[in-house]
């Protein structure tokens, strides 16, 4: 048995287009006896958006079966946060309510809270730099959902929260504590857990290096690059962060 880990966006479908062969790979991993699960470092949408929106494209996912950067924000400050402390977010209403559904206690006071969440938010302004700017330089712990500078469209890409880390590291002139997605192990972890294998018994397969690649590599997982999203070949021949595998798109993944 073996545990294969996709990312979505770009991997499995651009947009709201479904890659060829993507139904018909994992249906196929199913029933052969192969474990899934979805990783995502999408954070404004819901898992269970996600679940709807790949059922509709003829893969049946239970809700449990996607894991995205909000949840594991969430699973991660039900873990460290003490007894009074408080959280303050940047982001849109998926992440909000993943941590608000994990009872982790957010604050409307910018003003030096215990812990900023920084996650990709399409409303960002200057204001909303200076806030988790003034509190990064007063103490505030800064934890970003993930580390994407774009997302992969259908017809291009776009900012993502990436860029919002760069401009905060930029202003303070130091890196953020933590990210919580991919490519760290913590979101690694998240997912062996969930399909209950050992990490070399699994497949991570995604379409960018820096993250989906890198988390695979440092999990001591096959990492398996994809080129229907962000990267190319000729990227993953220059990357430090080389690939087991590079296939044109999903539907290659049985015959790995």
């Amino acid at each position: 048995m073996r545990g294969y880990i996709f990312d979505l966006d770009g991997t499995v479908y651009l947009g709201d287009k479904m890659i060829e062969g993507a139904a018909e790979t994992i249906r196929t991993l199913r029933e052969r006896g192969d474990k899934v699960v979805f990783l995502s470092n999408k954070p404004i949408a819901t898992r269970q958006s996600y679940s709807e929106k790949l059922t509709k494209m003829g893969i049946p996912t239970r809700v449990e079966d996607v894991l995205n950067s909000s949840l594991i924000v969430a699973r991660y400050l039900q873990k460290k946060l003490q007894p009074g402390e408080k959280v303050y977010v940047i982001g849109e209403q998926p992440i909000h309510d993943e941590l608000h559904e994990h009872g982790i206690p957010i604050t409307g006071d910018s003003v030096r809270p215990d812990y900023v969440v920084l996650s990709w938010d399409r409303q960002f302004t200057y204001d909303k730099l200076n806030l988790v700017y003034q509190a990064a330089v007063s103490g505030s712990k800064i934890i970003a959902s993930n580390p994407d500078a774009t997302c992969p469209l259908d017809n291009g890409q776009i900012p993502d929260t990436g860029t919002f880390i760069a401009a905060l590291e930029a202003a303070t002139g130091r890196s953020i504590d933590l990210v919580v997605g991919k490519p760290s192990l913590i979101a690694a972890e998240a997912a062996v857990e969930h399909l209950g294998l050992k990490y070399e018994d699994c497949f991570m397969i995604g379409d960018r290096l820096e993250t989906d690649i890198k988390m695979g590599n440092d999990a001591g997982m096959a990492s398996v690059l994809v080129l229907t999203g962000v990267a190319t070949a000729e990227m993953a021949a220059a990357s430090e962060f080389k690939p087991r595998h590079v296939i044109p798109s999903i539907k290659e993944i049985v015959r790995l």
